[in-house]
């Protein structure tokens, strides 16, 4: 399995940005689907994102227009770009891929929107 590390989390107020970063270690392939999941306290886990090997994009409605995911060629990285971001975004985010994740799922990244 590919080890998957997050990264780029913390504490913001609401409007602020922060971006997100998932390095994986091994054998990641162009051809996955990779997608950020996020969990808020006491809530199930989500997908929010996700990106194909062609560079195309699905988001969550209650994200739209406020994230973007992102892959570049020839990096074994995704990223997860988070502007105007709100209170409800609070939550770990992970990322894993996509429609079947490894079983695996790294520690997490915590990221705090205060109000």
């Amino acid at each position: 399995q590919v080890q998957l590390v997050e990264s780029g989390g913390g504490l913001v107020q609401a409007g602020g940005s922060l971006t997100l970063s998932c390095t994986a270690s091994g054998s990641l392939s162009r051809i996955n689907t990779m997608g950020w999941y996020r969990q808020p306290p006491g809530k199930q886990r989500e997908l929010v994102a996700r990106i194909n090997s062609g560079g195309s994009t699905v988001y969550a409605d209650s994200v739209k227009g406020r994230f973007t995911i992102s892959r570049p060629y020839a990096r074994n990285t995704v990223y997860l770009q988070m502007n105007s971001l709100k209170p409800d975004d609070t939550a770990v985010y992970y990322c894993n891929l996509w429609p079947v994740p490894q079983q695996s799922w790294g520690q997490g990244t915590q990221v705090t929107v205060s109000s």
